[in-house]
């Protein structure tokens, strides 16, 4: 099976169209923050969660396929990693890498090795 890592899973309880902004974000070891931007075209679905600046220094952007489960009544969203590792990504800055392709290649080449 060829992962997308730009494509929600099955079994993540996302449904096209779906509006995640506010929803909060966990990491398997705690909340990183919410969704303030929910980005869904073909080949780059993301969101961009605001984090709070005691965890991370910058909002991060989260690739759909690290989306382990969406909880429309709870408002959550569950993420396949730890908050260390999504602080170890390569750096959001959304002045500079929105609709880069060469940063979200980067952060595919990150996340990716998991799933391989």
């Amino acid at each position: 099976m060829n992962f997308d890592m730009w494509a929600y899973h099955p079994e993540s309880h996302h449904t096209p169209g779906m509006i995640l902004i506010g929803y909060t974000v966990m990491a398997t070891d705690g909340e990183i923050g919410t969704v303030h931007e929910d980005i869904e075209e073909p080949g780059a679905t993301y969101v961009v969660v605001a984090t709070d600046s005691w965890i991370f220094d910058s909002p991060v952007l989260l690739p759909a396929g690290v989306i382990m489960r969406v909880d429309r009544h709870e408002e959550t969203i569950l993420v396949t990693r730890t908050r260390d590792e999504i602080g170890h990504a390569p750096a959001y800055n959304p002045d500079q890498h929105h609709n880069d392709s060469h940063y979200r290649n980067r952060l595919a080449a990150y996340y990716r090795p998991s799933y391989t």
